[in-house]
């Protein structure tokens, strides 16, 4: 279920935080669009954090190290490029409002992310919220064969090794379930959201 919101210059981080917390997030129609409207789908998509597995090639692809894998050092960065056009994504619904609040959770400890880095230049990343224990991926990029791919293992490493309970990507594509993305239903989804934001905020 989604609705529609002309401009939403109400729309503060303290607001977008509540609204995580409730089961819904905000999108434009595209990049261009400055209106958000908020988002609460009937079937959410989430990785089960115990259940997220990878194929054989990329297993030997991550032994080989071909990234520097960092956090936080290019936020601002990771989401420019997940709103840059690319050759299977010509659009995306990241707009400049999305940014905006997007860095202030950043800026106040809330958004993260994970970078794939070749020498300078950072080739890939992905970006989400924490919040208790649970962590709301947004989007993901690339720019060199299976970088965001690597990123979300070390994502998935990472929200293991701090006891996260919940790692939610809004929407499952066949990308996704790959590594054991499912949808669940959206009264499931809401009784595992309750029980990791109760939780303490957990370091990312």
């Amino acid at each position: 279920m989604k609705g529609t919101c002309s401009r939403q210059p109400d729309i503060t981080p303290d607001l977008l935080l509540r609204a995580y917390s409730i089961g819904l997030f905000p999108m434009a129609d595209s990049a261009d669009d400055p209106d958000l409207f908020w988002v609460e789908p009937e079937l959410r998509g989430i990785i089960p954090l115990d259940e997220f597995h990878i194929s054989k090639s990329l297993t030997k692809t991550i032994r080989r190290a071909p990234f520097d894998i960092r956090y936080d050092t290019a936020f601002e960065a990771v989401m420019e490029g997940c709103a840059a056009p690319a050759l299977d994504r010509p659009t995306t619904w990241i707009n400049r409002r999305i940014r905006s609040l997007y860095t202030a959770l950043h800026d106040m400890g809330y958004a993260h992310s994970v970078e794939a880095w070749d020498g300078d230049e950072l080739v890939g990343g992905l970006y989400g919220v924490s919040l208790g224990a649970a962590f709301f991926g947004e989007s993901m990029f690339s720019r060199r064969t299976d970088a965001s791919k690597i990123c979300l293992v070390h994502l998935v490493e990472r929200l293991r090794q701090n006891g996260f309970r919940l790692l939610d990507t809004q929407f499952t594509t066949e990308h996704l379930k790959n590594f054991g993305a499912i949808d669940v239903p959206k009264a499931r989804y809401v009784k595992m959201l309750e029980r990791a934001i109760d939780s303490p905020h957990l370091p990312f």
